[in-house]
């Protein structure tokens, strides 16, 4: 069975994140979608709210495809917590020319690193190529609408968390 690692912080999931996922549930049997945990960073969301959102973004989206995820935490390199779970793909989603370049020196990185995980590329669809959490947490707690951004299920709780 093939397993894939898709790290990333989801603070919180938007459709771009969910699309990869998807794609990613299509290159492989398994995915774990590992959330970092950095102790420096303050997210918006915890990392139980984070998981919870994910697992019901995949729920609405291919809720098929559920028993196929399995979401963890982690807080040291990449490789080695892929590694850890048994992964030997790695999941990266690209957005545009600025994305590559820099995913590039990372797989570099860490195929030297760890030549046995394989880092996998999958392109962000048209519609959510312009979407990044960053803008969708600065969006929303300025009162827009970022319901074109994200799952229901995220906009209900970032409605819940910002009190509208």
């Amino acid at each position: 069975m093939t397993t894939a690692f898709y790290p990333g912080s989801f603070d919180p999931m938007t459709h771009g994140h969910l699309d990869v996922l998807v794609q990613a549930l299509n290159v492989a049997e398994k995915v774990i979608v590992a959330i970092g945990v950095h102790p420096g960073k303050v997210p918006m969301f915890s990392f139980e709210e984070r998981a919870e959102l994910i697992r019901a973004s995949l729920a609405e989206a291919v809720p098929q495809k559920t028993n196929s995820v399995s979401v963890v935490s982690f807080d040291k390199l990449v490789v080695d917590a892929a590694r850890t779970s048994g992964a030997t793909l790695l999941i990266r989603g690209l957005r545009d020319g600025t994305d590559l370049d820099y995913e590039m020196q990372m797989a570099g990185m860490n195929r030297q690193m760890a030549p046995d995980i394989q880092t996998v590329f999958l392109p962000a669809g048209t519609a959510s190529r312009p979407i990044t959490a960053t803008l969708v947490r600065q969006i929303a707690s300025m009162g827009g609408d970022v319901s074109a951004f994200v799952p229901a299920a995220v906009l209900k709780a970032l409605n819940n968390k910002l009190k509208r």
